[in-house]
């Protein structure tokens, strides 16, 4: 069985409140679940100790029975010290689309123009 450590969204319209669970990875992502691991308030302050909350040690356990965590909980992961950090790259990111790509062409060969 594929396992997922990930959040599960609760709350109302615009106001969010997510659960940390183990599932497997074939359930919706609010759907059945395995365990509840903790929860995570988006809305609360950054340096807020209620903001994210693991039990830690049922974590830990779920990892090492081979689940996998998502990029979200990865980070949570890693601020707790439970996990090393791992390095991210998306060069792509920074390359502009198709559109802006000419838009910046044309732009460049008019301020060539204007010298």
């Amino acid at each position: 069985m594929a396992m997922k450590i990930r959040l599960a969204r609760g709350g109302s319209k615009k106001r969010p409140h997510y659960s940390i669970v183990a599932s497997d990875s074939r359930m919706p992502r609010d759907g059945r679940f395995l365990e509840k691991l903790g929860t995570y308030n988006p809305l609360l302050a950054k340096d807020s100790e209620d903001r994210i909350k693991m039990n830690v040690e049922r974590v830990q356990y779920w990892l090492a029975q081979g689940a996998q965590p998502t990029d979200r909980v990865a980070r949570f992961l890693e601020a707790a010290g439970l996990k090393e950090k791992t390095v991210r790259n998306n060069p792509k990111a920074a390359v502009p689309g198709k559109r802006m790509a000419e838009l910046a062409k044309k732009k460049a060969e008019r301020a060539a123009a204007a010298e």
